[in-house]
């Protein structure tokens, strides 16, 4: 059953729980004929897709219009706003994203370990398919397109809930990726976009549609990853706040320095890889806190700091306990000074979430303790956190970025989107 043919758009069914509990059983289905599917199947499904993509534009733009004069009408935060546009050049990006993935190679059935025991048994470890993953995200239309794509090249069928925001823009974008699975004679129930704004239908992706769903993607903010990891009952690739920090050390180069960290925070404020605050080593405050504090407010950036940061320039506004804790996704910074690299260290064990993580200095012992300390899914050296990211790392795209420690750790692409099974070849042996 396509997901065209439910009719629950906007909470209309009259049997919601049903259409859902139909959308998970095909998804199920689908999962089979997909895990077995061929690498030129699912890759001519990913290309033929970004070709509808490109071949549609404006349609795509026409939805998204309509997507952003509801938010704009909701008052939505700027950074929410640009989450939520789509331009010429975003729809391209999207296009040129799937085509990537289909780049890549084929994760499943790769030989991950070999090894014979005494008996003679030989024993392989060999990546399978995780089988029907649920993503549920909020303002981004592009994760339609990501998380569809990556699921389908790890031969995993994807049950996807958008948020209310881009209802129309994912609409537009499934109805695409539909298309390819259509032109590549895979079931268009690989890919199920759920119908409705009704949120009833998180509550039931995460009781696992009746053992549909075998692992859950929540891709949003704090209030929906803390509902998705209270009520899951299926295991959750938990996608945490992005308390992301630069830390300058005293040996730092002032001009790199800089460079980092006015990219870290401003190319794009509303990402999860953004920096929220500047930790300088107080070491080196005399010449380096004043010119980094300066140049993010002359940047239009608001600086809240500690004593330190305020006494740097009247600009600063004065922090509190809290701003150690923000996730701003706008343009506003938290600043203090800390107690060298071990100083940097403890502030992001008490005060992270484990996402991404920046040091920059020359000093490469210093680098290397707190690439070695600090437990974030990513951490830098002198490079901007806006790296953190599938298609940075040559993944070809993410459904977003683990801060958990079990299975999928940092950005979630093809690779960590697969399990794995043991297979045993013998030959008559028996166990005494």
């Amino acid at each position: 059953m396509a997901t065209e043919s439910l009719n629950v758009v906007d909470g209309g069914a009259a049997d919601l729980e049903n259409a859902l509990l139909a959308i998970g059983r095909e998804a199920r289905k689908a999962a089979r004929v997909l895990a077995l599917a061929a690498p030129e199947q699912k890759n001519r499904a990913l290309r033929a897709a970004a070709g509808i993509l490109r071949a549609r534009q404006s349609e795509l733009l026409e939805a998204n219009a309509r997507d952003m004069a509801a938010a704009r009408g909701k008052s939505l935060a700027p950074a929410l706003l640009d989450r939520l546009m789509l331009d010429d050049k975003r729809v391209a990006s999207i296009a040129r994203s799937l085509e990537e993935i289909a780049d890549l190679p084929d994760p499943v059935g790769r030989l991950l370990e070999t090894f014979e025991r005494p008996n003679g048994l030989r024993i392989e470890r060999v990546s399978t398919p995780l089988g029907v993953v649920g993503v549920i995200f909020e303002s981004r239309p592009n994760v339609t397109a990501d998380a569809g794509g990556l699921c389908l090249k790890a031969g995993n069928a994807a049950i996807l809930r958008a948020g209310s925001e881009s209802f129309y823009s994912s609409r537009a974008i499934h109805a695409c990726l539909v298309g390819g699975l259509r032109e590549a004679g895979l079931p268009e129930t690989c890919v199920q976009l759920i119908p409705t704004r009704d949120r009833a239908a998180v509550g039931a992706m995460l009781a696992g549609l009746d053992g549909a769903i075998d692992v859950i993607v929540p891709r949003g903010g704090k209030s929906l990853v803390a509902r998705v990891q209270a009520e899951a009952r299926v295991p959750v690739f938990a996608h945490l706040e992005g308390i992301v920090h630069v830390y300058v050390d005293a040996e730092a180069d002032l001009e790199k320095a800089k460079k980092i960290l006015l990219n870290a925070k401003m190319r794009r404020t509303g990402i999860c890889g953004a920096a929220e605050t500047l930790l300088v080593d107080r070491a080196g405050a005399e010449r380096l806190l004043a010119p980094l504090v300066r140049l993010m407010l002359d940047a239009h950036c608001e600086v809240r700091g500690d004593a330190a940061a305020q006494k740097a320039d009247p600009r600063v506004v004065a922090a509190v306990e809290d701003d150690w804790r923000a996730e701003y996704l706008d343009a506003i910074i938290a600043a203090k000074l800390v107690d060298g690299v071990q100083g940097a260290i403890d502030h992001i064990e008490a005060y992270g979430s484990h996402h991404t993580d920046c040091i920059v200095t020359e000093n490469t012992e210093k680098a290397e303790k707190f690439l070695r300390e600090v437990d974030s899914a990513i951490v830098i050296h002198n490079a901007s956190t806006q790296f953190a990211d599938g298609g940075e790392f040559g993944f070809g795209a993410e459904i977003g970025i683990a801060t958990g420690r079990m299975h999928a750790r940092g950005p979630v692409g093809v690779a960590q989107l697969t399990s794995f099974k043991y297979v045993v070849h013998g030959d008559g042996q028996t166990r005494p």
